[in-house]
């Protein structure tokens, strides 16, 4: 293997934890702000790129590290190397509510393709990129769909998913269509497409988009509930305007404006 042989476990329902156990000199490599905790003899350093193409030229380094940026990523990364003398454990958590999924790479043909802010860790050796979209109606109406991550090679990477993961196994020609920023991730048989929902009373009252992903089968595709910029929505409309807090759903709302003088009184 290409990668460092790791092991995990992970803990946890809604908000989870992976740990990972490292023997002597082996590594895993995390985007920055995922990590939790760790056991002594673990070094954490920081990286340029993912690690996994240490040897290539330096303008090539350069190069794969800048394609992070399109993704909204650093180009650096956090690897931790257990330099102890026997197994040591380090964690890293899940940003918001949701699970953690494991990706074993070499049983998904070496490639896997997630959304964007999905990966939280991987064994090092793992290739973390970008998958570029090759049609032109995905670059203009793919949403968060348009350019994804892949991981690629033969090791162990984990994903994260918002609310409750779900897993679907198309067969071949087989079609699911999906809410583009509900799509964790799927392997790399599986065709993505967006398609336009139609209606003009489904495009002016829908509230649900203009456009939906079309994944084609054969492949295993993996869908959250609740992705993050569905709750950061939602969040922003609960916060009241100007900052003050107008009791939903509660007469004293209104009776707490007019006693604090709110309403002219």
């Amino acid at each position: 293997m290409n990668s460092h042989e790791i092991d995990y476990e992970i803990y946890g329902e809604e908000m989870q934890y992976v740990e990972i156990e490292l023997d002597p000199q082996e590594a895993v490599v995390a985007e920055a702000g995922s990590f939790m905790m760790m056991d002594t003899d673990i070094k954490m350093d920081t990286i340029f790129g993912d690690g996994s193409n240490q040897d290539s030229s330096v303008l090539g380094k350069i190069f794969s590290a800048g394609k992070r940026m399109l993704t909204g990523e650093s180009l650096f990364m956090t690897a931790f190397l257990n330099i102890g003398q026997g197994k040591k454990k380090v964690s890293f958590a899940s940003p918001y509510p949701g699970k953690i999924l494991p990706i074993d790479l070499s049983e998904v043909g070496g490639k896997f393709i997630c959304q964007k802010d999905a990966f939280l860790c991987a064994a090092k050796g793992v290739s973390v990129g970008i998958e570029f979209s090759k049609k032109l109606g995905r670059g203009l109406f793919g949403g968060e769909g348009f350019i994804m991550q892949k991981l690629e090679g033969d090791g162990l990477g984990f994903v994260h998913a918002g609310g409750t993961l779900a897993k679907k196994v198309l067969a071949p020609g087989e079609v699911l269509k999906v809410d583009t920023g509900c799509i964790v991730g799927f392997s790399q048989t599986v065709d993505y497409d967006i398609e336009f929902v139609g209606g003009i009373k489904n495009t002016v009252f829908g509230g649900e988009g203009l456009f939906f992903a079309t994944l084609r089968g054969p492949g295993t595709v993996y869908i959250q509930s609740l992705p993050f910029s569905r709750l950061a929505g939602r969040v922003l409309a609960a916060i009241p305007r100007g900052g003050k807090d107008k009791g939903e759903g509660s007469i004293l709302g209104t009776l707490g404006d007019i006693v604090g003088g709110d309403r002219g009184f």
